[in-house]
């Protein structure tokens, strides 16, 4: 088994791009103790958006989900889980929710890893939660003829326990020392987290909410307001790519995980920037229709309805319908399609 030695991170130079991302993400969590005091009761809004997305996005990931109407409803509580999607959907809010809550009282250690993991399938008929691998797993590749192959095997299950304490006692160590950019440290360590692949099934949903978790413990409370997940899930060719790219020669330790850094670093960057902008939209005592209109700005290509909601979730179904046929009639916006397929473009 290779070797887990987070103290190696602090020789590394970083190229000026990380550095950059890295510098502007300070800037805005410099920013967002003020904004959370003074905004505390439109954040609350957000907070609600942001756990529906996140759980959403995540399982989505996965070609795990259901519709956006069941999505709300499992996530408030309304509905029971139907079938096995609904049944991890159900399961991951749970964990999210867990995290928001008492992030602080979570240690990271393998124990607490496991701990996640089952309640991540506690409603779920399948009994391997709380479990590591007890098979091989492999990252696989389906070409376009519908033939797949391995692009990276991670590591065996006999290895799974040592490596998941050795990353978790690296980490918490080198935390401790504050010789490491708590960003490059925290997403080093969900790099091989993913790379370890500890778990049969899951592992993707369970690296973004121990990325969430690390985050929060370090005071990067972005994810709470803003889905991460959902970020992701817009990109993810990019993150698969940079996940691939990083994980070259890793078993060997000779890899380079910059692409995958730069990915997650890129990604927090822009929830924070998506951040401010909702709050300048809908935190300023605008009216309905000058906040659909300033969400609206935000886009440069086609966007819909539900793209709007998501802008200013403080705003009714219905408030935003009579702003989109109030900015229709003024030849703001010109709509295309009919029913679900209906979308907007500016004028």
């Amino acid at each position: 088994m290779r070797n887990f030695d987070y103290s190696k991170l602090k020789y590394k130079q970083w190229d000026q791009e990380t550095l950059n991302y890295i510098s502007k993400i300070s800037e805005y969590k410099g920013r967002q103790d003020i904004i959370i005091s003074q905004k505390a009761k439109v954040l609350d809004t957000l907070v609600d958006l942001a756990i529906i997305q996140s759980t959403e996005s995540s399982n989505e990931i996965e070609g795990i989900r259901t519709t956006d109407t069941r999505i709300k409803d499992l996530v408030m509580k309304k509905v029971k889980p139907m079938n096995r999607d609904e049944e991890e959907i159900l399961g991951y809010q749970d964990v999210l929710r867990t995290i928001h809550n008492s992030y602080d009282y979570i240690n990271i250690k393998p124990e607490i890893i496991l701990q996640l993991h089952r309640d991540l399938y506690k409603y779920s008929s399948k009994s391997i939660g709380g479990q590591f691998k007890n098979v091989q797993n492999y990252i696989t590749e389906t070409m376009p003829g519908g033939e797949s192959h391995v692009i990276f095997t991670p590591l065996a299950p006999y290895e799974t326990y040592a490596a998941i304490e050795a990353i978790c006692s690296s980490y918490n160590d080198e935390l401790q020392k504050g010789d490491i950019n708590q960003l490059i440290l925290l997403i080093s360590f969900i790099h091989d987290f993913l790379c370890i692949h500890p778990f049969n099934d899951g592992n993707g949903r369970m690296s973004r909410l121990l990325t969430t978790l690390l985050l929060y413990k370090e005071d990067y409370f972005i994810g709470r307001y803003i889905s991460l997940e959902e970020k992701i899930e817009k990109t993810k060719l990019n993150y698969y790519e940079a996940l691939d790219k990083s994980g070259k020669g890793w078993h060997e330790e000779t890899e380079d995980t910059s692409y995958f850094i730069k990915y997650i670093l890129a990604t927090i960057l822009a929830a924070y920037r998506d951040f401010e902008t909702r709050l300048d939209i809908f935190g300023d005592g605008l009216t309905a229709l000058e906040q659909v209109k300033a969400a609206i700005d935000n886009f440069y290509t086609k966007f819909t309805k539900n793209d709007i909601m998501k802008i200013v979730p403080n705003l009714s179904k219905a408030s935003i319908e009579n702003s989109l046929k109030t900015l229709l009639e003024e030849g703001y916006i010109e709509r295309h399609g009919r029913g679900r397929a209906t979308y907007y473009t500016k004028e």
